[in-house]
């Protein structure tokens, strides 16, 4: 048995035969689809969803200070490591275009 707590399993069950009458094909009842929509695949997606959700907490009425301070600097990090990928990702795209250009240089 997966679960040590017969009570917990129970639960489970029971969210996952709610989930699945739904129509949901998911797997679990913790986990659900992304809709593509709203899948991250650069970056600049990573850097707008921060933003996003930095403003959220910003003007949530009912986060204390300490914890909109927390929040925002976890966010304003995991910011900064898109914001480095972005721009790692960009000087590795102009230094494939500038060895294209000198093979076709060299074959010319």
């Amino acid at each position: 048995m997966p679960f040590t707590n017969p009570d917990r399993a129970k639960e489970y069950q029971r969210d996952y035969r709610r989930t699945r009458r739904a129509g949901d094909l998911c797997t679990t009842p913790c986990t659900s689809q992304i809709p593509v929509a709203f899948r991250l695949q650069t970056a600049q997606d990573v850097i707008d969803l921060l933003q996003e959700q930095v403003s959220l907490v910003r003007e949530e009425k009912d986060a204390g200070i300490l914890e909109k301070a927390r929040t925002i600097g976890f966010l304003a990090g995991v910011a900064l490591r898109a914001i480095e990928a972005g721009n790692l990702t960009a000087r590795l795209e102009a230094l494939e275009l500038a060895l294209k250009q000198r093979e076709r240089e060299r074959g010319t």
